[in-house]
This record gives C-alpha cells, sequence and structure tokens, in this order.
C-alpha cells in the first residue's frame, strides 16, 4: 500500500479517504516518473483541534491549517525553480508523513464551490509534492509546485484549482 492512512476523525469515511488519497498519490509519483509502488506514506486524516496542535508544535503557528506535510529526506532544490532531487526505492522509501483537518478542507471546498473529494485530492497532491522537496516559498518554486499540481490534477479529472 502506498499511503497508510490513520483515521482519528470519523467524517473522513464518508469520502473513502484511503482509495482518494493513494489515487492522489500514485498519480503524483507517475508524472514524476517514479513508481508508486516502491515508496510508503504516512497520513493522517484528523480534525481541526488535532492539527492546531500540531501547527503550533512544529510551526509555531496556534491555529488549524488544511494540511501539513513532514518529509523523510529534505530533497529541495538550492536553484530557485529547479527540480527537487528526486528519491530512489530502496532506504528513501519512505517519504514522509502527511496530516490532513476536515473542518478546513470542508469549509475550503465549500467556499470555493469545490467537491470536498476533488479539494482533498489537491491537498493531498500538494502534500505529497511537498515531501518530494517541491516548495511555494520563493515565486520560481511556487511556478514548478503550482504547474506541476495543475498538470497531475488534469490527469485526474480534476479543474485547475488556481483558476478564478
Amino acid at each position: 500500500m502506498l499511503i497508510d492512512v490513520m483515521t482519528e476523525d470519523r467524517r473522513w469515511r464518508a469520502l473513502d479517504l484511503n482509495a482518494l488519497a493513494d489515487r492522489a498519490a500514485e498519480a503524483t509519483l507517475t508524472h514524476l516518473g517514479l513508481n508508486a509502488d516502491d515508496f510508503e506514506i504516512s497520513l493522517l486524516a484528523c480534525n481541526d483541534t488535532r492539527i492546531a496542535v500540531l501547527n503550533e508544535d512544529f510551526r509555531g503557528r496556534p491555529q488549524p491549517t488544511n494540511v501539513l506535510s513532514w518529509p523523510s529526506v529534505e530533497r529541495g532544490a538550492d536553484r530557485p525553480g529547479g527540480v527537487p532531487d528526486l528519491p530512489r526505492p530502496g532506504p528513501d522509501a519512505e517519504l514522509g508523513d502527511i496530516a490532513i483537518a476536515y473542518e478546513t478542507c470542508a469549509a475550503e471546498a465549500e467556499a470555493g464551490g469545490k467537491p470536498l473529494s476533488d479539494h482533498t485530492t489537491h491537498l493531498i497532491v500538494h502534500a505529497v509534492l511537498h515531501l518530494l522537496g517541491y516548495d511555494h516559498i520563493r515565486d520560481e518554486d511556487a511556478t514548478l509546485m503550482e504547474t506541476c499540481e495543475v498538470a497531475i490534477l488534469g490527469k485526474l479529472g480534476i479543474p485547475d484549482p488556481y483558476r478564478p
């Protein structure tokens, strides 16, 4: 199994998060030329209260957020807009951990007029890209990451989340 999902908030079960997360992660890895069967990711499906604690512990921000990710290895590119060093099967098989919060995701989906499944898929694709070294702090990196997200989501039949 590519993604090991630990569900703390039962509301995620209605979305069939296990299948959705596997599909999103597999599409992301495949888009980058990686074999999804060679890698593992842990996903915590939680609520806003839990993710707020994690956000404060790891980022010093005591409020909920939609998704957090913790890569097992730093793979980011040194050059702005550069492609990160992608992992290889073997010791790098564990890509890292992701946490996703139900209330924030549901509220964002509703505010954006998007199905919760589409928004959640986007956030998982986004988080997996973070595990692989992609980032959006520098403008060039954000452009690269968003371009990847849009392409991956397009292959999954999900519209561009950045288009108004």
